[in-house]
């Protein structure tokens, strides 16, 4: 597979764009990433938007620096979807997904499964009764398969027509505590709440959802899986560049004490410039060392330095889509000091202005 791998995050819209791939038989598109499956219907397949949420979940996952191969027996989305497989079928049932999940896990063995189904249930008002016991025994048989996949179980998103949201609405209902059954049995199941992060509003035709209600989808379904680690694997290290100075910042002397301070410095491959953005907002540096505001500072000019990573506000941080780096404890942006471009120019953090010396890229 072609990875497009970036830090900050593109609008799904651009990406609609983009040339549309034509339907094609299944080849696995593959970089050796962590494997993950989206699992379920139409709204897993993209109806109306092809490639549905998987267009924003793919860019979120570049833009954390994740490497992740989408696998399934199904293929379709923009030219710009770097990962086309999938297992969305639309028109589907629980039972029918249920009568196919083995052969499909067995042939691909994902580390995840994303899981959205029950809509069609709902819509074709299928036995909507024993719905719940069909997705448990669902849930159960993807568990046995894989017994090492994190499976995340959504709520199914709202539908307009009033008697299908109430029937959805009632489905969802039993889906929190069938998943908590399932994890206090020790299986990897989650739940996401998929239902609350849209409205009708951003539905196409009653029940697809927009390119925005679809950005919406993938938002939520990176959210969940940055909280479990491991389900996307990890974040692979990058240099961090000044859209100023066109250098990176660098640990001077590739030192490993704690409190020395970062400076800008000539990009080259040491891993003193070898940067992981990690699921709970940390700039890692040798797998062991922080990126943190030093003392806990919260003022203009507070250092920004290396220390071993405790979890601290002052240890997290924002990459934003505007190119700024903001510590989540202050809200001041990363910044070159001075507006300085030599090697040596010290990093600290300072009021976010716009300017260029507070701009990265990776």
């Amino acid at each position: 597979m072609q990875a497009r791998f970036r830090w900050l995050s593109a609008c799904a819209a651009a990406l609609l764009t983009a040339v549309l791939l034509p339907t094609a038989p299944a080849v696995a598109e593959s970089n050796g990433g962590t494997r993950v499956m989206p699992l379920g219907d139409s709204i897993t397949e993209g109806t109306q938007v092809p490639g549905g949420y998987r267009i924003g979940l793919w860019e979120r996952l570049g833009g954390g620096n994740y490497r992740v191969d989408f696998v399934g027996s199904q293929f379709n989305g923009p030219g710009s979807l770097g990962d086309h497989d999938h297992e969305g079928h639309p028109g589907w049932r629980i039972d029918q997904i249920d009568a196919n999940i083995v052969s499909w896990l067995n042939s691909t063995n994902p580390r995840t499964v994303l899981l959205h189904i029950g809509t069609n249930d709902v819509l074709q008002n299928f036995d909507l009764a024993n719905a719940p016991a069909r997705l448990s025994a669902l849930v159960d048989k993807i568990t046995a398969t894989a017994p090492n996949a994190d499976v995340f179980v959504a709520t199914i998103i709202p539908l307009t027509n009033a008697s299908q949201e109430a029937a959805g609405r009632a489905f969802n209902a039993t889906i929190p505590g069938m998943v908590q059954s399932k994890a206090n049995a020790g299986k990897r199941v989650r739940l996401v709440d998929m239902h609350a992060a849209l409205t009708t509003a951003d539905l196409i035709d009653g029940v697809h959802p927009t390119a925005t209600g679809y950005d919406k989808m993938a938002a939520t379904w990176y959210n969940a899986l940055r909280s479990v680690p491991g389900s996307i694997g990890n974040p692979t290290g990058r240099q961090i560049v000044g859209v100023h100075s066109g250098r990176c910042a660098d640990v001077p002397g590739a030192s490993t004490t704690n409190g020395t301070q970062v400076q800008l410095w000539d990009c080259h491959s040491g891993t003193n410039q070898n940067w992981t953005y990690t699921s709970s907002k940390q700039l890692t540096v040798y797998g062991t060392k922080c990126l943190e505001a030093a003392g806990w500072g919260t003022a203009n000019g507070t250092s920004v330095a290396i220390w071993d990573c405790h979890g601290g506000a002052n240890q997290q941080w924002n990459v934003n889509s505007d190119g700024t780096i903001t510590n989540a404890l202050s809200g001041l942006c990363l910044d070159a000091s001075g507006f300085g471009t030599a090697n040596g120019t010290k990093l600290h953090l300072w009021s976010c202005t716009g300017q260029a010396n507070q701009q990265w890229r990776p």
